[in-house]
């Protein structure tokens, strides 16, 4: 049985049985904050319950290293929506201790995409083309400097509201204890 048929046989059974109830809510979350943490799978169920967070109660948002990369990509528009349109008061930016993208260059994810098939023309196309692949890959020195400059990212863009506060912690995927980078409302 392959990954998506098991998913699936499930998936039937949860409908089925009507074990969706008991998640029901609306898009609005009820603590009126969004946050952005890494994919780690560590984190998965230890952060929500970590931060006292249930169903509906915090939009999430995840990706590689918690990181807010470009001011306006993917990650800064969806603490925009949050913020403006689905009533996120407050923002979260949540890294981790041991987190992958600590050090991290791209070569070696490079070496491996071509081990994969990946051309080098295709590396080279981007290059040509004035992709930066080398900071595009670049993960981070230090998480704590990488969540500071998230929250300034996120705090000091143009379309965000001044009256917006923005956190930065770091868990330890480990036990979940929570460390302040900063406390977002004593910035205000």
């Amino acid at each position: 049985m392959s990954r998506l048929d098991e998913i699936l046989t499930y998936n039937q059974n949860f409908v089925e049985d009507k074990h969706y109830e008991k998640f029901h809510t609306d898009k609005y979350p009820d603590k009126n904050m969004v946050i952005l943490t890494c994919m780690d799978t560590r984190l998965v169920e230890l952060l929500p319950k970590a931060m006292n967070i249930s169903n509906g109660d915090a939009k999430v948002i995840k990706n590689a290293g918690a990181l807010v990369s470009h001011p306006f990509g993917g990650i800064m528009r969806s603490i925009l929506v949050a913020v403006y349109m689905l009533k996120a008061k407050e923002v979260f930016v949540v890294g981790h201790h041991d987190c992958g993208m600590t050090g991290m260059h791209a070569t070696p994810l490079l070496e491996k995409a071509i081990e994969s098939g990946v051309s080098t023309e295709n590396i080279d196309i981007l290059k040509n083309a004035g992709i930066n692949i080398e900071s595009f890959l670049q993960g981070f020195s230090s998480v704590e400097e990488s969540v500071l400059e998230s929250v300034n990212m996120i705090k000091n863009h143009p379309l965000m509201p001044k009256n917006t506060v923005v956190h930065g912690l770091i868990i330890h995927p480990d036990t979940g204890k929570l460390d302040v980078v900063i406390d977002g409302a004593k910035e205000q």
